[in-house]
C-alpha cells in the first residue's frame, strides 16, 4: 500500500509541476516565452522540440562530470550516462 500511495504522489507533483511551469510560460506574453526555464527556480522544464544535439549531450557526455542535467524535454532532470561511464571507468 505505501508503494502505491508514494507512486499516487510522485504523479501529483509531476502533474503539479508540467502546470506550473505550462502556466509560467502562458503568463508571458507570447514575444516572450522561451519554452524552457525553472519551476519556482529550481525545477528545470524545456518544451522545445529536442535536437540530436541536445540528445546527445544530455544523455552521453563523458566530457561534462555533471551526472545529472536538465531534461531535454519535459519537467525535470536527466541522467547523462557518459558522465557515470566515466566514474565507473568504462569511458
Amino acid at each position: 500500500m505505501a508503494i502505491k500511495g508514494l507512486r499516487r504522489l510522485a504523479t501529483l507533483i509531476g502533474f503539479g509541476l508540467l502546470g506550473a511551469a505550462l502556466m509560467q510560460e502562458l503568463r508571458k506574453r507570447p514575444e516572450d516565452r522561451r519554452w524552457h526555464g525553472k519551476v519556482g527556480g529550481a525545477v528545470p522544464y524545456d518544451f522545445r522540440p529536442p535536437t540530436w544535439q541536445r540528445v546527445k549531450t544530455t544523455y552521453w557526455n563523458p566530457e561534462d562530470s555533471d551526472v545529472v542535467k536538465d531534461k531535454v524535454f519535459g519537467v525535470g532532470w536527466d541522467v547523462n550516462f557518459g558522465a557515470v561511464a566515466r566514474k565507473a571507468g568504462v569511458a
